[in-house]
């Protein structure tokens, strides 16, 4: 269907693979819940507090919080606001930011722009059902929005407590929409209405995604495969679109360039994950910003969509296919 150049997709395959193993790097150093002092304040609180009938507050009790939890909370802050003092370095505990929680949220900003991604996705439902029934996206469209929005409430979840449960869903959930996204980018780039290779497509997605999940939650939770397997997955994604863009930049003038432009924007918004930092004021990090970035990211691309689907079914109701010209 079209020819990207060597050099092009080379050097964006380079650009993805180092964002997202940096990031990962990154975030990885932290051994907070390691430090002596910690373990040795977590252990007085649970003497002194959890073993006698101390009741906790019912918020913290709904989402879970145990006794031993709350010690951990509080001397995680205990530490973190005299390294504040001291100007020493803030240390993340089991792999995370020491945030300040709201009403029992671990990370109330995170879950908050994760509630803003899901309603985008909801908001512009309407604008994919009042696509052409004869376009032959629209039913995948249409899915598309409701794998999002799954994958966002699992990331509130998630981001409200940490849970081997939460963690596996939230995880499960984005790896299923990024996968989506290459399937109807498949359908739609290469312009496949035969069902037999639908169907055919359909059936080596689905199980990739079950032997991916089978082996993340029976075998073994593999953070590093994982982060690969969706680097694979994400950059064939943005290649496609890329080639497309490359291609139709003459054809279509007016929008070839929001894809390519989306996947520079994507990149730019992940440079937040590779110079991540301590939370402002215990509430926003690299990673809530990162969600930030992505409601606007997901309106620009529904915009985009939405604009092909007319154009390709305007082409379509006069015998005609863009991408065939």
């Amino acid at each position: 269907m079209f020819k990207l150049s060597y050099s092009s997709s080379s050097i964006l395959s380079i650009i993805c693979l180092v964002l997202f193993i940096t990031s990962f790097l990154v975030v990885s150093a932290s051994n907070g819940d390691q430090d002596v002092h910690f373990q040795h304040c977590v252990s007085n609180c649970f003497v002194e507090n959890c073993q006698q009938d101390s009741p906790i507050p019912f918020i913290l009790q709904f989402f879970l919080w145990s006794c031993e939890d709350n010690c951990k909370y509080y001397c995680m802050h205990q530490i973190t606001d005299k390294a504040i003092l001291e100007s020493r370095q803030i240390l993340q505990y089991y792999g995370k930011w020491p945030f300040h929680r709201f009403l029992g949220i671990q990370e109330p900003a995170s879950v908050l722009f994760s509630i803003f991604n899901g309603y985008i996705h909801y908001r512009y439902l309407p604008y994919l059902y009042q696509i052409q029934d004869f376009y032959y996206m629209k039913k995948f469209y249409i899915v598309s929005a409701y794998v999002a929005m799954n994958s966002w409430f699992w990331s509130a979840i998630y981001h409200s407590r940490d849970f081997p449960i939460t963690e596996e869903l939230d995880y499960f959930s984005a790896g299923l929409t990024i996968l989506y996204s290459l399937f109807y980018t498949v359908l739609r780039v290469f312009q496949i209405r035969n069902k037999q290779q639908t169907l055919l497509w359909t059936l080596i997605c689905i199980s990739g995604f079950l032997a991916h999940c089978s082996y993340l939650h029976f075998i073994k939770f593999d953070y590093g495969y994982n982060m690969i397997a969706n680097i694979i997955v994400g950059m064939a994604n943005n290649l496609i679109w890329v080639g497309w863009s490359i291609v139709h930049w003459h054809k279509r003038p007016d929008d070839a360039w929001k894809p390519i432009t989306l996947v520079s924007l994507i990149l730019l918004a992940m440079s937040l994950e590779i110079f991540d930092f301590p939370p402002w004021w215990g509430i926003l990090d690299a990673h809530s910003l990162w969600h930030a970035s992505t409601i606007f990211l997901a309106s620009f691309w529904y915009d985009f969509l939405i604009e092909d689907a007319k154009i390709e079914s305007f082409r379509e109701s006069k015998g005609k296919k863009i991408d065939k010209n």
